[in-house]
């Protein structure tokens, strides 16, 4: 609860409940009309705000004397996603209104807030993480990387909450990984070159190429098959065709694999970028007309478990070497990640150009001895590029256009992570299409962040940090304008990742480096 959920990440359900809902539960908790209430919410722009205001206002003599307890409010929140069908609105109305009628003001604020996924309180998983090792552990920053390590596995909170506040530590060696709960995906660092590449991950080492597509993590246990995404969104439904493949063409009994999905022309078959086939991810109807329009292959380059055994801790030879064995490749279905094996700086060399032939970002440097580290990002594991310098980057602000682009937000506000915090980082507004059908427009992103806008001032807005773009840039500048110190210049918006959460952002730190590598080029360029 502490990140505004009643279950873990990976679990679909969600509490899902909108603004109009809760506003029509708070009318009802304190007796007045939703006019009012409404009137009060453009005042603060806040329904948590209201519901404090207005339980705050109202008399004493009409409050219920329950004690809110987490159980209880767990009990009623849980009960939500799972009510449908004939008078759904009015039994959660009901629920919610329970609540509210025993909450105090403060607890008003908050339970709204949690209701419509909107806590604001700013606290992240690494902040828990190290509370716990802080309230159970003399040997806190020992403890919090397993107490992570843990998390990783099981990416369960709760779970990993029972085990450490007992105050050993001995009892997260247990948790295991599990078939049908996603594992976060390990991570890559830059390089620039192929040289720096092998300094850091040593020779020999495998060259694989760097997808123009998005991270799928599949698990399969007999003919049952889920498929998640690098967010930990379940995504099965949207791609039946992967099902059969893996049915097919993988030979386990068990197994979590780790791919990449990248779509292709039907006809040509040609490689085409992550933004033409980005759609299929968030979209839960016409299915089949999309996988005939838009189809992928499946790009296997590790193995994380294998019939009933977990495989985070082999070294990456033995698992590269798995994967080939039990994966029958299929091109335009599923295939072992184009690799090489190879310590020949001019071999790689010729393999990062014939990946950029073939349409894909570049290539992947991986030590052959490295485990598996979920959810870091790791110097074990580097990601080569041309030069364009590019960053992921959440949405956060914007400002509305003007003449024909009216009723639009033209103007994205976009920030990097600092810890628990977003610091904005510049403003982006080319790179967008004017209509629909040539690709991302102002309007289709209008569309996306008006649900997340949580202030409003005149044409400029403030956006809930959710949707993140990538945008390319020529340079880092020093800036005292944005929060983070530094501002990209002529920053330009190249895709939309849904396949990326916040937490997946170029953090203030990699903007630093990159600050300082920029500088090392202007003195000696």
């Amino acid at each position: 609860m502490l990140l505004g959920n009643i279950y873990p990440d990976y679990d679909e359900r969600k509490i899902g409940i909108s603004s109009q809902l809760a506003i029509k539960a708070i009318s009802k908790a304190v007796g007045i009309n939703k006019e009012k209430v409404v009137q009060e919410w453009k005042s603060l722009g806040d329904l948590g705000k209201v519901a404090e205001k207005l339980t705050k206002n109202k008399k004493q003599s009409t409050l219920q004397s329950h004690i809110l307890t987490t159980e209880k409010i767990l009990e009623n929140l849980r009960k939500l996603p799972a009510l449908e069908g004939k008078g759904t609105v009015d039994k959660k109305i009901a629920l919610i209104t329970e609540l509210l009628t025993s909450a105090s003001p403060v607890e008003a604020l908050y339970l709204v807030r949690t209701l419509i996924g909107d806590l604001r309180i700013g606290i992240q998983v690494s902040t828990i993480r190290e509370s716990m090792a802080h309230a159970f552990f003399k040997n806190e920053k020992e403890e919090a990387q397993k107490i992570q390590g843990a998390i990783d596995k099981a990416n369960d909170l709760a779970a990993i909450f029972d085990i450490v506040k007992k105050g050993k530590t001995s009892g997260l060696g247990k948790v295991k990984v599990e078939i049908g709960k996603p594992i976060k995906a390990m991570l890559a660092q830059k390089a620039k070159t192929i040289k720096e590449g092998f300094e850091a991950v040593g020779k020999p080492c495998a060259i694989e190429y760097k997808y123009d597509g998005f991270r799928l993590i599949i698990h399969k246990k007999g003919n049952n098959i889920i498929l998640f995404t690098r967010r930990l969104e379940n995504v099965t439904k949207q791609f039946p065709e992967v099902a059969d493949y893996i049915r097919k063409y993988v030979n386990a009994d068990s197994a979590i694999l780790d791919s990449e999905a990248v779509g292709f022309d039907k006809k040509t078959k040609e490689y085409k970028p992550f933004q033409s086939i980005s759609q299929r991810i968030k979209r839960k109807y016409d299915i089949e007309k999309l996988q005939e329009e838009l189809p992928i292959e499946i790009n296997v380059f590790d193995i994380l478990y294998y019939n009933g055994k977990s495989l985070l801790d082999e070294h990456f030879k033995k698992r590269t070497e798995l994967i080939k064995k039990i994966i029958e490749s299929h091109p335009y279905k599923i295939i072992h990640s184009k690799q090489i094996i190879t310590d020949d700086e001019k071999k790689a060399e010729d393999f990062y150009k014939k990946a950029l032939k073939d349409r894909q970002e570049g290539v992947m440097m991986k030590n052959l001895d490295a485990v598996y580290n979920p959810g870091s990002r790791v110097g074990h594991m580097l990601k080569i590029k041309p030069e364009e310098r590019d960053f992921d980057l959440v949405i956060t602000g914007g400002e509305y256009g003007k003449g024909k682009r009216s009723g639009w937000i033209s103007s994205f506000i976009l920030s990097c992570r600092d810890k628990d915090k977003f610091l904005e980082i510049g403003k982006v507004g080319t790179g967008f299409k004017e209509k629909k059908e040539e690709g991302v427009s102002f309007e289709e992103l209008t569309e996306k962040v008006k649900p997340l806008i949580t202030e409003e001032k005149g044409k400029n807005v403030k956006i809930k940090p959710k949707i993140v773009v990538s945008v390319t840039y020529q340079e880092i500048q020093k800036s005292p304008t944005y929060s983070s110190g530094f501002a990209l210049r002529f920053p330009r918006f190249t895709a939309l990742r849904p396949d990326r959460s916040a937490s997946d952002i170029a953090t203030l730190t990699e903007i630093k480096k990159d600050f300082g590598k920029q500088k090392r080029n202007w003195k000696y360029g």
